[in-house]
């Protein structure tokens, strides 16, 4: 099955790379203090859903972690995507990773039910190798689309994939605190 719209993904400093891409649609996922990026005032015409929170998995003090209201608000501003001719969804956050691999995910689970999330992971892979998306981000999204785990399930497969290619990840991912997911990949 193929992806149900054109996809870029990447990081703060990768914006002004894909000025002239033809974009539609701007997800952009922030740090809560972060200012807001000028690079998309060289974009055409595109709708843009801003988000802002840190890249967390576990509520922490100080911190803003994903919600349940920023997984509506990514869902609401996909919805119907999949049917907009020459659709081209650019989602990022500061290095294209995390936060907006996991947000990527859930807007093409949602648009292509159908479509295993082992295969949706995949296609991702394809777009941007270096993934490693947010477990928080993707248990609020499964729940809410319905998908009955299998969106962490097939994420436990995607962290241990990357994890062979690279076991650096191990030690990267827990000093960030997000141990779960380093977890996760071994249960």
């Amino acid at each position: 099955m193929t992806l149900p719209f054109k996809i870029t993904i990447c990081g703060l400093a990768e914006l002004r790379q894909h000025r002239n891409a033809r974009v539609t649609h701007v997800l952009s996922i922030l740090d809560p203090e972060f200012p807001a990026p000028t690079a998309f005032a060289d974009y055409g015409a595109h709708k843009k859903l801003e988000l802002r929170f840190d890249d967390i998995v576990n509520e922490q003090d100080k911190l803003k972690a994903p919600q349940p209201k920023h997984v509506d608000a990514l869902l609401a501003f996909g919805a119907g995507l999949e049917r907009e001719p020459d659709a081209h969804l650019l989602v990022h956050c500061h290095m294209g990773i995390s936060r907006s691999t996991s947000s990527t995910a859930l807007l093409v689970a949602q648009a292509a039910p159908a479509m295993e999330p082992g295969e949706i992971f995949t296609e991702l892979l394809k777009i941007r190798p270096q993934i490693w998306p947010n477990l928080r981000i993707i248990e609020m999204g499964d729940a809410k689309l319905g998908r009955n785990g299998t969106m962490i399930s097939a994420l436990r497969t995607l962290y241990r994939t990357q994890i062979e290619r690279d076991p650096n990840w191990v030690t990267e991912i827990r000093a960030e605190g997000r141990g779960r997911e380093i977890n996760l990949a071994y249960s």
